[in-house]
């Protein structure tokens, strides 16, 4: 696609994810459609996550799940630019689905993407919230299988995550932690 047409396709997609009510959905299910029918919509998708508007992020967040889930061979192909660019963004949902697309993935990249999405994840234990830190927890749960020094790491994490003013994450820490 040349530039003018990528820009083109860009703002569509931003304008569909626009709108509504910030907790809907609005037209994720129908942009992750169109993007499991065509490829090359993933980059349009993540041109997106430069939206001024943090709906519209929420919403390529959402849509990058669900992609990713059907079809994470497709998202491996743009693991350097969430590690590294998307990775920048100081959003909620952005940091959980992240986390998500990592867990997703894991098996599937490469010894330096693994360390990057290790010491991301390892930050998002630290982000001030509530859904960030359990899928964090989670997927980082997952990363330990094999690695001892995660598992000895993660352990110390969750023994004080215990006490967190969330609910939910001092009962996944704890659940978490009777399992490791």
């Amino acid at each position: 696609m040349d530039a003018s047409h990528t820009n083109r396709v860009n703002r569509q997609i931003e304008s569909a994810l626009s709108g509504g009510h910030p907790n809907s959905l609005g037209n994720v299910p129908q942009i992750t459609a169109e993007v499991l029918t065509d490829k090359r919509l993933l980059s349009e998708l993540l041109g997106c996550y430069h939206s001024q508007d943090a709906v519209v992020r929420l919403r390529v967040s959402s849509v990058l799940k669900r992609v990713c889930q059907q079809r994470p061979h497709w998202v491996l192909t743009h693991l350097e630019q969430l590690l590294n660019e998307v990775a920048q963004i100081d959003q909620a949902s952005t940091k959980w689905t992240l986390a998500i697309v990592f867990g997703l993935l894991r098996e599937r990249m490469n010894e330096a993407q693994y360390a990057e999405s290790l010491r991301l994840l390892k930050g998002y234990l630290f982000y001030p919230d509530w859904i960030v830190q359990n899928t964090a927890m989670k997927v980082l749960y997952e990363y330990c299988e094999g690695d001892e020094t995660l598992k000895t790491w993660l352990k110390t994490q969750l023994s004080q995550m215990q006490n967190s003013e969330w609910k939910s994450v001092a009962g996944r820490a704890k659940k978490l932690l009777a399992t490791l």
